[in-house]
């Protein structure tokens, strides 16, 4: 697209458009097989103007007058060609010729939009949606490199097209994922990152940056996914288990503390001693927010959670942090469960976030809490979110029943 070599002008007569014994001089520009037609505001008799030479073949003075007119422009729409070159902006005929009007307009590149996002809206985002949104810019750079031998820097907003948001999904299902120990990137995590680039392009369409939003025509496609849980047998082998080791103590307790209380990770690990209440009832109750939602949060505490505080709140370190639990990062908790998985024979993907799932199905609506009040638990802003919970437990309940059924019809 900076190739000098694709770069061409030529003069032209357009005959169809004659008036008068006269028609109008255009200038053709070409770029890379890109053509553009620009009028020069000039015109000449067909009889006086040579193809070949693409000037007048007269030698009055008007016809030198008019060849010295088109020598110059020639020069001013070559210098504004050299001048994109050297501003390394993106080359195509409507910037040079844009350029040649006195309309120019500024081209921004994918770090334009990297950096005016992240200044202006990132501190709107919660911590883990920032994270994600690094991430995604991130792959975003690395597909630029390889695809286009470019960098984030040198590459227009402009230049992504449908194809691009395609050849970038397609990058994204070959990856390994940053973090992870997974071979590729899931369908629902690529859609994710295609998600936060979609919010940055129309960004930049709303900023009028780009002319035409690059997502029009392209489709998401999310996998459904089952909410994992551990059934009531599972849980007590965990809660059970005997383990040596200290790290996997832990991370077992902070488990089963969610799993009876439906607390996420980012929002167990900012819980204090504020957050323990005494409720109307005269026990005690945990308050809290979620960190996702802002919503408020309030559990009354069984005495399994409260036997976990119990167990941790003279440790020195949490002494130290003014926290109830140790602090633990959310990628190290998930590695570790997977050991507390296999010591516990459990073939489920352990990871924190089933606790919540555990707390809704296997610990709450299993044994008769009503849905509105699980919700309120789980700091859920629309009793929808949880019905989702409700349809697990209807066909454990189908399960059941159909157990009973082969044992009584069989």
């Amino acid at each position: 697209m900076r190739d000098s070599s694709t770069f061409s002008i030529l003069f032209w007569l357009y005959a169809k458009r004659e008036k008068a014994g006269k028609a109008p001089i255009y200038a053709r520009i070409t770029i890379n097989g890109q053509r553009l037609n620009l009028s020069l505001k000039r015109s000449i008799s067909s009889k006086r103007w040579g193809i070949r030479t693409q000037r007048a073949i007269g030698n009055t003075d008007s016809d030198k007058e008019l060849n010295l007119y088109l020598d110059q422009e020639y020069a001013k729409l070559f210098q504004c060609y050299q001048d994109l070159r050297l501003e390394e902006e993106i080359i195509t005929p409507e910037a040079v010729k844009d350029r040649y009007t006195g309309n120019f307009k500024r081209f921004y590149t994918v770090e334009d939009m990297f950096q005016y996002h992240n200044r202006n809206l990132f501190h709107k985002l919660k911590p883990n949606t920032q994270k994600g949104y690094i991430t995604s810019q991130y792959y975003l750079r690395k597909y630029i490199e390889k695809e286009f031998r470019s960098n984030s820097e040198k590459f227009y907003v402009k230049q992504m097209d449908y194809g691009f948001l395609l050849q970038f999904e397609s990058f994204l299902r070959c990856t390994k994922p940053k973090r992870h120990s997974q071979p590729y990137i899931g369908n629902n995590a690529v859609m994710k990152h295609i998600q936060r680039l979609r919010k940055m392009t129309t960004l930049c369409f709303h900023l009028e940056w780009i002319d035409r939003d690059p997502f029009v025509k392209f489709k998401q496609h999310l996998t459904k996914t089952e909410r994992g849980f551990l059934s009531e047998y599972e849980l007590e082998e965990i809660e059970s288990k005997k383990f040596e080791i200290n790290r996997l103590k832990v991370v077992r307790d902070l488990f089963v503390f969610s799993c009876y209380t439906g607390v996420a990770h980012v929002d167990l690990l900012q819980l204090s001693k504020r957050n323990l209440v005494t409720g109307e009832d005269g026990s005690t109750w945990l308050v809290t927010k979620r960190e996702k939602t802002g919503s408020p949060v309030r559990v009354p505490l069984l005495k399994k959670p409260k036997g976990i505080i119990d167990r941790y709140k003279e440790l020195k370190v949490c002494r130290k942090s003014d926290t109830l639990f140790p602090v633990i990062s959310n990628q190290k908790v998930n590695v570790y469960l997977k050991e507390v998985a296999e010591a516990c024979e459990i073939e489920k993907n352990l990871t924190f976030h089933m606790a919540r799932h555990t707390f809704a199905t296997t610990v709450t609506l299993s044994n008769g809490v009503p849905i509105e009040t699980v919700s309120k638990m789980l700091g859920h802003n629309k009793l929808s979110t949880t019905q989702i919970y409700a349809k697990v437990i209807e066909r454990k309940i189908s399960e059941d029943m159909n157990v009973l059924r082969r044992k009584l019809e069989g």
